[in-house]
């Protein structure tokens, strides 16, 4: 992914302070509003349940020590400033470190509805409420430690896995589909699609999500559905990298062939 971005984290001051403007809490609570309104009755109810946990305040931008309390508490995960995008490298050493990586930015009303680049209102509100669930935090856990020691064609398959996952998976619950990847969840539009007639659905198959190539400049075409929490939790770094080697020894046969020009890394 290109590292060429407009916006710059902001960095606390000497008593761990981020400061905002009126006008960035202002964007803050529109689109806190807005995803309010967006994920009712389609967040699972881990989301949700974590969501309260955190008790953020709809009317200004949480400070990220408020944020590591929470997760400290419940599954021993803290936040990490880094800068709009880093790279795969970072990214995995700070997930196997139980540290979530949040760009202390907030986009701008000339980005409101779709930003490329990972805001805190997309890692805080999209990724957070997850990280106090067990399940969530230990898959995420195991993915960083993973990825931390796995060469670049390893990392390309990892990155599928997780799109399909923490970014835009599905879940089967008795009240029927709901959406738990914060890349959804952070997205009115893509909230509301997500669970519309028009995406493909597929039961979560670990070799079959390492073998699809995802989407980052439209809509996703495909989600893949999670049956509970556990499928993830009992995925552990030996199974995951198995079913890696088995798909590199078997080629990448993408599903979708004309999906891969616009495959790229998460950061």
């Amino acid at each position: 992914m290109s590292q060429n971005t407009r916006y710059q984290a902001r960095m606390p001051d000497e008593f761990g302070v981020i400061h905002y403007s009126d006008e960035e809490h202002r964007i803050w609570q529109d689109l806190f509003t807005r995803h309010q309104h967006s994920i009712q009755n389609r967040a699972c109810q881990d989301y949700l349940d974590g969501l309260d946990q955190l008790s953020l305040c709809a009317q200004k931008i949480p400070q990220l020590n408020d944020i590591d309390q929470v997760l400290q508490k419940h599954t021993g995960f803290a936040t990490a400033i880094v800068p709009a995008l880093i790279s795969f490298a970072k990214f995995f050493e700070l997930l196997a470190a139980q540290k979530f990586p949040v760009a202390t930015f907030i986009r701008s009303r000339e980005d409101f509805d779709y930003i490329q680049e990972p805001d805190i209102f997309h890692e805080v509100v999209g990724h957070c409420p997850l990280l106090t669930h067990p399940a969530f935090a230990k898959f995420t856990h195991t993915y960083g430690k993973l990825g931390k020691k796995a060469d670049q064609k390893t990392r390309g398959f990892l990155a599928r896995l997780y799109w399909f996952t923490m970014e835009f998976g599905l879940m089967e619950t008795k009240q029927g589909l709901r959406i738990y990847g914060g890349g959804i969840l952070s997205s009115p539009k893509e909230t509301l699609y997500a669970l519309s007639d028009a995406p493909e659905y597929r039961e979560f198959r670990l070799n079959d999500v390492l073998r699809t190539p995802y989407r980052i400049d439209k809509l996703q075409p495909i989600y893949y559905v999670i049956k509970n929490p556990d499928e993830l939790f009992y995925l552990d770094e030996n199974q995951l990298l198995s079913a890696i080697e088995t798909a590199k020894i078997n080629g990448m046969y993408p599903m979708h062939p004309s999906l891969m020009d616009n495959e790229s890394p998460i950061t």
